[in-house]
């Protein structure tokens, strides 16, 4: 997910975030440093927009996008003569109606931050 940099604000557990760059140094990837989640990027292909994980906003899921685009990660857009990311295929998501038969416990958008 993306999203401006003014348009994040983190509003519990800021203490416990850990910076890490690679490469150029330009990107600047948080994890958490308790559990090694990582929570959001500066972009280096977008200065001014995060690359979020959407398991980490309040009220949000993985589960809640019913087709994700996988980007193919080894060529960076500023490295290559692409003008956007590649995308290498798609991560569809589509729920087990049997599940809601066994009765299972409904975990969507429960998951821990």
């Amino acid at each position: 997910m993306s999203a401006n940099l003014d348009d994040i604000e983190v509003v519990q557990g800021a203490e416990a975030l850990t910076l890490y760059q690679f490469h150029t140094g330009e990107a600047k990837h948080y994890f958490c440093s308790r559990c090694g989640i990582y929570t959001f990027h500066k972009r280096r292909s977008s200065p001014n927009q995060y690359g979020v994980n959407v398991a980490c906003i309040e009220g949000m899921s993985p589960f809640d996008f019913p087709e994700v685009p996988v980007s193919e990660g080894r060529l960076h857009p500023k490295d290559s003569n692409q003008r956007g990311p590649v995308i290498a295929g798609w991560i569809r998501y589509q729920p087990n109606s049997e599940a809601d038969k066994c009765g299972l416990p409904d975990i969507v958008g429960s998951a821990p931050r």
